[in-house]
């Protein structure tokens, strides 16, 4: 894809890999291709969008990129960096932190709301004296809209929303350049999701904050990516910015995703054609050979079985995975 010195990209993915063994019988084994040979790069200040179905590998590109998951193969770069020898994942840990999907069980019950901010802080000694950690985790709570007589009190004394904002300040307090997003509010209700999808914006404006976003609500994600990437099974099938991803998606995949997407206005509603896609996903231990999305196709052909399709650039930006491109946009 991209060239990895780029020097606007703060984050390069090159044929990212994770594979994980499971067991299919007495002693024998087989690869999960969680993700696939997956390249993209996000630009400095940016969000980039990432979506799929459930079980698609979205969630495992973001933890395998911040290093909870060792990388089966592939390179991951941070501004201009390799990020492999354990000296560059430390210090990358420092640059880069995770907003964990679920609010009620990523935070520790037995924890503080000032303990549970502070432990990056603890972590990477960020503090000389108990007063300047005191400073640091009051200031971090304003951040995220919380008062500071929350700072003595639990966890589970907070609704889901607050719980996602401590979590929020928790990944702030190293001062980090680079967030992944873990579906952060999709464990939360719909007036709460749109407060802090905003606070995420304010946050990036305020602190120049580099967002992965990953998460299965295509509102959502239209409303706070720059540019969106689709996922099916592993493999990336679609990279462009978000308007032209919902205006003209080129990828079947894409296309039918698009289309279930809920239209507020009655006309557009009715005239908008759904496309339904026939049977289920496939497993990732039993995926179809050469394009993983072909069982579900309704432009596969032979090809489509024998190879896995090139992921390119059809037009400036837009990046495809399909062998069919032209039949399915004619």
């Amino acid at each position: 894809m991209s060239d990895v010195r780029n020097e606007n990209n703060l984050v390069d993915i090159k044929n990212l890999k994770q594979y994980f063994n499971v067991n299919v019988g007495f002693f024998k084994s087989k690869p999960l291709k969680a993700v696939d040979d997956v390249s993209f790069s996000i630009k400095r200040g940016e969000t980039l969008g990432l979506v799929g179905e459930s079980g698609c590998g979205k969630t495992t590109v973001g933890r395998t990129i911040l290093n909870l998951y060792k990388p089966t193969s592939g390179e991951i770069w941070y501004d201009g960096k390799l990020i492999k020898s354990p000296e560059s994942i430390k210090e990358f840990r420092k640059k880069a932190t995770m907003v964990f999907q679920d609010p009620y069980s990523s935070l520790n019950p037995r924890m503080t709301v000032s303990d549970i901010i502070a432990e990056p802080l603890d972590i990477h000694n960020m503090y000389k004296t108990k007063e300047e950690r005191r400073d640091r985790v009051l200031q971090l709570m304003e951040y995220v809209g919380l008062n500071s007589e929350h700072a003595s009190r639990y966890a589970h004394e907070f609704s889901g929303g607050q719980r996602q904002r401590i979590g929020i300040a928790r990944s702030l307090a190293v001062n980090p350049e680079f967030i992944v997003c873990d579906e952060p509010v999709s464990a939360l209700d719909v007036s709460i999701q749109a407060q802090v999808i905003n606070m995420f914006d304010e946050l990036q404006e305020k602190l120049g904050l580099t967002y992965l976003f990953i998460a299965h609500d295509l509102l959502v994600v239209r409303h706070i990516s720059d540019r969106i990437a689709v996922m099916y099974l592993g493999k990336m099938v679609e990279l462009a910015d978000a308007e032209t991803i919902y205006n003209r998606p080129l990828h079947p995949y894409s296309i039918s995703l698009l289309s279930a997407v809920p239209v507020p206005d009655p006309k557009i509603a009715r005239a908008n054609k759904r496309v339904v896609l026939k049977g289920d996903i496939p497993s990732p231990l039993n995926a179809p050979s050469g394009c993983p999305f072909r069982t579900r196709c309704p432009y596969a052909k032979e090809d489509c079985a024998l190879s896995m399709p090139q992921f390119k650039e059809v037009e400036k930006g837009h990046f495809v995975a399909c062998h069919h491109i032209e039949d399915v946009n004619a």
